[in-house]
Formats: structure tokens, sequence, C-alpha cells
């Protein structure tokens, strides 16, 4: 009994910290060794018993941003595995389906008091729509919380918000927008969905855009015909844009993102219609529509993407990874300098989760998050 009340008294001395105490359990522990190119490696589980936690970053090396789709946003601390949660003005979530609080991001030149970037699924008139806004920290508050792109993506539909960020060396700000379970949408110019969109960090539109000042286009479009992209990241060494998006029953997709371009959605795919073997819509290649460097077939579901640039892991600089949410692993891509994708590794199958979310930390080590609650480290192994 005696000891029973002491590890009540420890939980809610937690909790009155706004310390979530199965973090701390998990701290460090090793669960996985392996091996890619030569590089032993280990994964060690830093944090678990939260919800599904969509998204991670870095606010500096001894803190992490994190997401969690029901709403909630936490402050982990790698060194200890502690997570507080944060408090402050959150809008309403519209939470259900694919739907909830999405990415967070910051940009790489990220400083204390500086605008911390979300996205997520936002009630609009009875419907749901993608939605961009930003926050200032202090300290475990979020304050100054503004919408500053609330997409025209309106749907009935659960499915396919997208939504990533990723920034590049100029000052913009990407997001992507999944088709909302409206095909034709993608299509659309005067729809946001099935798009990837580029704005300034005001969320006003730059003056470059490729569909700025064009009749029956929104000018916050840069790239549309996409179904779901769920990862997307800017490569500043050659000044492109990557991102990786669901494919239907087959058909998930990696591609160079350019400016204006038609990637092809639903017109043009790889993957299958869910009711029957048939390709969706004309067949995998169309005049006008871009073609992806790589599809997977069958899907593996991505729900992120990271470009590696580390040096705890050399052999993997300039690589691509991606969590795969249905193969269950970790998809490391071997690009050439001309955005070629010369080979692919698949990682961490053993350990069985669905991999959200990936951030990279200052060492050059790889967290990721799973939908089951937890988040882990990829770590070199010289024990």
């Amino acid at each position: 009994m005696k000891k029973n009340r002491s590890a009540v008294l420890i939980i809610l001395c937690f909790v009155v910290a706004g310390v979530v105490p199965g973090a701390i359990a998990g701290q460090g522990r090793v669960v996985l060794s392996g091996e890619s190119r030569g590089m032993a490696f280990r994964v060690e589980q830093v944090a678990f018993g939260l919800g599904i936690p969509w998204a991670m970053a870095f606010l500096s090396p001894a803190e992490i941003i994190f997401t969690e789709r029901n709403g909630k946003v936490g402050l982990l601390y790698p060194g200890t595995g502690k997570v507080k949660r944060m408090k402050g003005r959150i809008p309403r979530i519209r939470h259900g389906g694919q739907g909830g609080l999405l990415d967070v991001a910051v940009p790489g030149n990220y400083r204390p008091g500086d605008w911390i970037y979300f996205t997520y699924s936002r009630e609009s008139g009875g419907k749901g729509v993608t939605t961009l806004a930003r926050a200032r920290r202090d300290n475990t508050m979020l304050k100054d919380w503004e919408d500053i792109v609330v997409t025209r993506s309106a749907s009935d539909s659960k499915v396919h918000y997208g939504s990533r960020i990723a920034f590049d060396t100029h000052g913009h700000v990407y997001f992507s927008v999944g088709d909302r379970g409206v095909r034709p949408s993608a299509q659309d110019l005067l729809s946001h969905a099935g798009s990837i969109l580029r704005v300034n960090p005001d969320g006003s539109v730059p003056g470059d855009n490729p569909f700025l000042g064009r009749k029956n286009s929104l000018p916050e479009i840069f790239s549309f015909g996409h179904r779901n992209p769920q990862g997307i990241v800017f490569d500043s060494a050659g000044n492109r844009l990557w991102a990786i998006e669901h494919g239907p029953r087959g058909g998930d997709e990696i591609n160079l993102i350019l400016p204006g371009r038609n990637y092809g959605w639903p017109v043009i795919s790889y993957g299958k219609e869910y009711w029957g073997p048939v390709r969706v819509g004309e067949g995998t290649h169309k005049k006008g529509m871009e073609q992806p460097i790589k599809y997977y077939d069958p899907s593996i579901a991505p729900g992120s993407l990271l470009l590696y640039s580390g040096t705890a892991f050399p052999e993997w600089q300039g690589n691509l990874m991606a969590g795969a949410l249905k193969l269950l692993h970790l998809n490391r891509l071997d690009v050439d300098a001309k955005g070629n994708i010369v080979s692919e590794e698949r990682l961490l199958e053993p350990l069985g989760v669905r991999i959200r979310a990936l951030a990279q930390s200052t060492e050059g080590w790889i967290y990721f998050s799973s939908d089951d609650g937890r988040i882990f480290r990829i770590r070199p192994d010289d024990r």
C-alpha cells in the first residue's frame, strides 16, 4: 500500500509540473540495433504515452516542439526524455479522420521569439479546410496565434488534408494541401486542394508565384495535380523542393516540384482504383503532366520526408528519408547530383511501427515518431 501511495504521489508531482511521466520512463532504452552502408546504429525510445505525434521541430538543440493530431502541443527535452504540455490560445481543431493539428515547423534561422508555423484542419462553413497558422512561444505558452492562409479546400470528407511545411532560402513558406477526397479539385486552379502553395512569412503572395495575375487561378498555388502530399523538404544545396505523396492502391510518388507544373492527379497515376484492378484515370503518362522521380507499387504510405545533412552518418548525407505508415519502415533513398534516385533501402522493419514524423538534431541523429504514441531516435552505435 505504501509503495502504491508513493507511486501516486510521484505521478501527481509530474502532472502538477506539466510533465508527462511516461516520457521519462522510456528515456534512452535501446529497442533495435542495425547497420546501413557499413555504419552501425541503434534506435532508442525517448518518449511514449503520447497521442499521435504528427510533427516535430527542433527549437534548440535541447528542445523539440511536437504536435499531436488531437490538437495538443508539447515540448520534448531529448536529453532527459521529459515532456511538457504547451498552453495558450490554440484554435478549435476539426479533429477526425485524417484531420487535426498537423505540421509544426521553423525556418533554419529560427531564434527564440520568432514565429513557429503550424498547419491544421479548421472548420469553415461546416466543412474542413487545411490552414496555415503561426504563433510565438513564451516558455510553455503559445501566444499571438494567427491563421495566415485559410485555404479554399472545403470538403465534407475527413481525408487528404496534407499537410507539411518547408522553407526555402529566400524567405518563402511552402505547404501542401491534399485533394480533400474530391479528385477533380487537384486539377482546378480555383481550388487550393491538391496543391503545394508558396507564400511569404506573413501569408501574402510572392511577386514571382507562377499563377499570380492569371485569370481563373489562385495566386498561392505553386504546383498542382497532387493527391495527398505528406512530406515536403527544401534542398538548399541543390535549390530544389522535394515532395512525397500518397497514391491510391499503389502509386505513391516522389516528385521534384517545379513552379507552375501539373503533377497529373487524378488524370494520370501509377496506382489502381480501390474498387478493382484498373488504373486510375487515363494511364501513367500524358503530355503536359509531370512524371515522378520515383513511384512505389505497392504503396508504402509515406507520412514524412527528410533530407539528411548530418555528420553522424556520413554515408547518408544528401539522402532522402521517408517514414512509411503502411509497410512499417524508414525508407532511405540515395540521390545523385542531378536529382535522380539511384538506390533504396528499407530500415527499421523489425520495429514494426507506423513512422509518422522525422526530424534531425544538431548531432546528426534522426528523431522519429510513431502512431502508437512514441518518439525514438537513431544514433551511431559506438558502444
